[in-house]
């Protein structure tokens, strides 16, 4: 790969990972829209590494506290609130896991990466986010997340496994129809993609351990650099702007790109 494709590439990771705009959509678009080749795994292990790393440093009080309630949770107690938070993160992402255990072994996860299948989950989960921003409450704080809530999140957060959908804005979706408010929704959001991106990643990583080399290395410690630093820009930004701003911009993104996507899909 040449050096500008790993950049647009980790670039394009790193800024879709956590707004409600579905990354692996963007990235499955990259090579059907441009022509370029695809990435390979190896690259996704990369950038998905930089990605939780950005997520990590921009909530390790959060992060420090949940592993160092794990020692804690691992014996059967959760009454802390690490190891209260830390068991909440595991019930979120089983529906995932499971979820993505079903694609993988009906080949079903191959089948839903097209063109028309992102424009559609791109549309309609983007105007089903614009209607939980706009009738969600704002009664619940990060702090009353508990695990009647971690269970339906995490239920949602499966669907996210169909390309386009976004991790990020079904989580958020869910969240505001749960009551939470828009940072908070999101910060819960952005805690639960980490268990999840752990669990992507080492999925693909013993995949693509047999067939590393070299070159493979350089390119994804590259990839993982310039992911991490565009995932944590836009976390960063993300999180500011939701204090005063609404997910609009991010639905109106949504439904143009869906709507050109199926455009092509259809024609």
């Amino acid at each position: 790969m040449t050096l500008f494709h790993i950049f647009l590439v980790a670039v394009l990771q790193g800024i879709t990972e956590f707004l409600p705009i579905s990354s692996s959509g963007h990235l499955i678009l990259l090579p059907g829209l441009t022509g370029m080749q695809d990435q390979g795994q190896a690259i996704d292990v990369a950038v998905h590494l930089g990605t939780l790393l950005a997520v990590v440093i921009y909530f390790w009080a959060d992060v420090r506290e949940a592993l160092i309630g794990l020692p804690r949770l691992f014996r059967g107690r959760a009454d802390t609130p690490g190891a209260r938070l830390a068991l909440l993160l595991i019930v979120a992402t089983i529906p995932a896991v499971l979820f993505g255990l079903v694609l993988k072994l009906t080949g079903l996860n191959d089948m839903l990466r097209s063109i028309t299948v992102i424009g559609w989950t791109m549309l309609l989960f983007g105007l089903l986010l614009y209607w939980a921003d706009q009738r969600g409450g704002i009664e619940k704080r990060a702090s009353d997340w508990g695990m009647g809530d971690a269970i339906k999140m995490g239920l949602w957060q499966a669907v996210a496994l169909i390309p386009g959908t976004s991790r990020s804005g079904i989580t958020i979706t869910a969240a505001r129809m749960l009551g939470y408010d828009r940072h908070d929704g999101a910060k819960i959001a952005m805690l639960m993609s980490i268990p999840v991106i752990i669990a992507s990643g080492a999925l693909l990583g013993i995949e693509v351990a047999a067939t590393a080399n070299a070159a493979a290395a350089r390119d994804g410690a590259i990839a993982a650099v310039f992911a991490f630093a565009a995932a944590l820009a836009a976390l960063s930004l993300m999180m500011r702007l939701l204090r005063s701003v609404s997910f609009t911009p991010y639905v109106i993104y949504r439904v143009i790109l869906g709507v050109v996507l199926l455009w092509i899909g259809y024609s």
